[in-house]
């Protein structure tokens, strides 16, 4: 399969986002090794493929919380949840 890093980071932290229980950006960035900031853009960017998202508050102060998936647009989640392991090693996430 081939993607552009660009795509296949937006797909894989969907899929995170999707398989995580309360994911948020720390245990993002503890599961991709990736800084605060490429995840903060992903998350920023993924309605810009048709991938929305809601922040769950959850906690006292304004970012305790965790994301939702709330509509894969034009994905089929089977499909990509199929592809998640080449995802992975497109991006360098496969030990």
């Amino acid at each position: 399969m081939e993607l552009s890093p660009v795509f296949a980071r937006r797909l894989y932290i969907a899929l995170l986002i999707k398989d995580l229980e309360r994911p948020n950006v720390p245990k993002l960035m503890e599961l991709t090794g990736w800084p605060r900031r490429t995840i903060q853009d992903v998350l920023k960017a993924l309605p810009a493929i048709g991938i929305h998202l809601s922040f769950v508050q959850d906690g006292r102060r304004h970012n305790d919380g965790y994301y939702t998936v709330n509509n894969w647009g034009p994905f089929d989640v089977r499909v990509l949840k199929h592809w998640q392991a080449d995802i992975a090693q497109c991006l360098g996430l496969v030990k």
